[in-house]
């Protein structure tokens, strides 16, 4: 199995043409494609940076000449939960010709979308991007060879990586930023290459502050990480 990550910029798409107009970002929870009416379904986490820029987005998407069918579940603040039917886009018809599967959720921000892609040989994923190019823009950002016992290893072990990915996610973005500058400093490394007072000065704020944020931030981590070891086959 090849497992392909891309950066792709799909001109067709109503998700990506929104953020290419607002402050928004698209999340799948869930897809399903009808390949006799040629539809993809999706539900959709909508992120933004406040209410008025949520209804802005939500306004376009809904205006978009490809999108069939929009409904609100839930909003709150800058975030809502989305039912969405969009007509099938160039892209992904591309990947299924070419025998191709999504193997991980879609996320769109920025006018980009990252797309987790799988194919059976290394061949037709070759022809699949080839057959890319022709339409689409995009970056294969990451490409990885699974054999049988490295896929079982995944399947068996995806109550653990979810595990790690809810923690991740758990991180407010003051705690997130935090926890990766205190990383990339040294600031958990023997001998420390960064201190408290180094990490308060990058942020601007004071030791206690600083100090309560990594904190925090490493115990939503490190209760997600105890849960991981926990479901580890």
């Amino acid at each position: 199995m090849i497992d392909l990550t891309l950066d792709m910029e799909q001109y067709d798409c109503p998700f990506i043409d929104t953020t290419d107009d607002h402050d928004v970002s698209f999340t799948a929870v869930q897809w399903e494609f009808d390949g006799q009416r040629r539809e993809l379904e999706t539900r959709m986490m909508v992120e933004g940076e406040d209410r008025s820029t949520l209804e802005s987005g939500l306004s376009t998407l809904q205006a978009h000449d490809n999108m069939y069918e929009c409904t609100l579940f839930k909003k709150h603040e800058g975030t809502a939960l989305l039912r969405t039917v969009i007509d099938e886009t160039n892209a992904m018809r591309v990947i299924r010709d070419n025998g191709g599967y999504i193997t991980g959720p879609f996320h769109i921000e920025d006018g980009s979308e990252r797309w987790e892609v799988g194919f059976d040989e290394t061949r037709t994923a070759d022809d699949a991007l080839a057959d890319l190019e022709r339409n689409n823009e995009f970056d294969v950002l990451a490409e990885d060879a699974l054999d049988l016992p490295d896929l079982f290893d995944v399947l068996d072990n995806a109550d653990a990586a979810s595990n790690l990915i809810e923690g991740c996610r758990s991180l407010s973005e003051v705690e997130r930023q935090t926890l990766t500058v205190a990383a990339e400093k040294g600031y958990f490394d023997q001998p420390r290459g960064a201190t408290l007072q180094m990490l308060a000065n990058e942020f601007d704020v004071s030791d206690t502050a600083v100090s309560k944020n990594v904190r925090r931030a490493e115990r939503k981590v490190l209760r997600r990480v105890v849960d991981a070891l926990e479901d580890l086959e």
